[in-house]
């Protein structure tokens, strides 16, 4: 639904005066111009830092993984770079190089991993950081400011970040870095942030296909090589210590796609038996359902809304390549994330920041769509996340809602409409 343009020019221009005068006015435009949204997310901003204050200081601490992480990067500390040998009190350390680094930070930054009340005050600096590069994108694609209200109204995230501390945060801010980037064609930077959230979580690929489309749509097959190439060299670099110790052993700890859940956790797929949960047969029709939702749109939607269907066979001058403007870039990287959410093999209760800042984007991105059932749709998934543990039916409505939003973004999705002020070609790109 494209936002209402409904501003009143003496709220606007009067301050406070205005506001008093047409108070009527000032809220339409507060809540539905887009000219207020910069405004309306610092007061959110602000109060979100009130509010995870509050959070810490009254809701006790449940400890997860953080003792974990900790006995992991302490194993490096001591000198171990064998990742076959690094663990924790869950398990094997199983996420990649970037992981390492930045938890060492938080290591010696709260007395060895023991000060765990310093380490819930800097996730509140991490969850303030994640909203606001979310903010970033929603303004640079001309959201209505009440769109940002929803992204603040969540038991759960505010949990994973800041009774949690769980390492997806740290991802998830690299990754909406990356999508700023992109949204303004700095395209290299865009792609070293990008392979930096992938180095401390591999969900981040999730993310890929999108990215992949929107580069060889960019830059043609031959330009879009020393992009990729970037993001590979990233991995190296970083990987580095772990990789001149034992190669195989790294590789097959960091970047394990075939690891097996735990059922116990899982949000999605309670409504089947552990045994079936656990059958590789499973997992091949959800990879193959994945593949084929990410093609389908690639060349029906994608590619379609650019005339581009062709994209191995297009190559743009190397002075001149195509511009998309923000919202088609997001649209394309928050769909392909989605689609990947949609038929993952089991989606854990921390993973819902994987995609919760995204949904809300992403059903306003859809005009046909009434506000009544976007509202709806938002509270059924949010409702689905906080059962615990999770019962049938919240894992039948969490797969009935991702195929209600698969299908709602298919058939009604803004592809290849700009908005108003959806301005492409001002920025330069690299």
């Amino acid at each position: 639904m494209a936002p209402p343009r409904a501003r009143s020019d003496a709220a606007v221009s009067g301050g406070l005066g205005g506001a008093v005068a047409d108070p009527v006015g000032f809220i339409k435009w507060i809540l539905l111009d887009p000219s207020a949204t910069i405004w309306v997310s610092l007061l959110i901003l602000l109060g979100e830092v009130v509010v995870n204050l509050a959070v810490i200081n009254v809701v006790p601490y449940t400890e997860i993984d953080w003792k974990a992480y900790m006995d992991e990067v302490e194993g490096v500390v001591n000198g171990t770079y064998d990742y076959t040998e690094l663990r924790g009190g869950t398990g094997p350390l199983v996420y990649p190089a970037g992981f390492v680094y930045i938890f060492l930070g938080f290591y010696y930054a709260t007395n060895l991993g023991l000060n765990i009340l310093r380490a819930q005050y800097m996730f509140v600096a991490v969850y303030v950081a994640v909203l606001a590069a979310v903010h970033c994108v929603y303004i640079s694609t001309r959201m209505p400011p009440y769109t940002l209200l929803f992204l603040s109204c969540t038991y759960r995230i505010h949990s994973i970040f800041v009774l949690r501390l769980f390492n997806d945060p740290i991802a998830m801010l690299l990754l909406f870095i990356a999508v700023i980037l992109f949204q303004h064609h700095r395209w290299y930077a865009g792609c070293l942030f990008f392979s930096l959230a992938v180095s401390v979580k591999m969900n981040v690929l999730l993310f890929a296909p999108g990215l992949l489309f929107l580069l060889l749509l960019t830059f043609g097959f031959w330009q879009t090589i020393p992009r990729l190439a970037l993001c590979a060299v990233v991995q190296l670099v970083l990987g580095l210590p772990f990789l001149l110790e034992n190669p195989a052993g790294y590789m097959e700890r960091a970047f394990n796609f075939g690891r097996q859940f735990d059922y116990t956790w899982t949000v999605n797929w309670r409504l089947i038996s552990q045994e079936t949960f656990l059958d590789r047969r499973l997992h091949l029709v959800l990879l193959g359902l994945h593949i084929g939702a990410l093609v389908l749109f690639w060349l029906y939607r994608w590619s379609a809304a650019h005339g581009a269907v062709s994209l191995f066979q297009r190559a743009p001058l190397a002075n001149a390549p195509q511009k998309l403007t923000p919202t088609q870039i997001t649209a394309v990287l928050f769909t392909s994330n989605l689609i990947g959410m949609a038929f993952a093999r089991s989606l854990h209760y921390q993973f819902y920041v994987w995609y919760f800042h995204t949904l809300t984007w992403l059903v306003w991105f859809v005009p046909a769509l009434h506000p009544v059932a976007k509202c709806a749709l938002l509270l059924a998934i949010e409702y689905c996340w906080n059962v615990y543990p999770s019962t049938p039916f919240s894992s039948g409505l969490l797969h009935a809602c991702h195929a209600v939003l698969l299908v709602a973004l298919w058939a009604g999705g803004s592809w290849g409409v700009a908005k108003k002020g959806d301005n492409a070609g001002k920025h330069k790109t690299t």
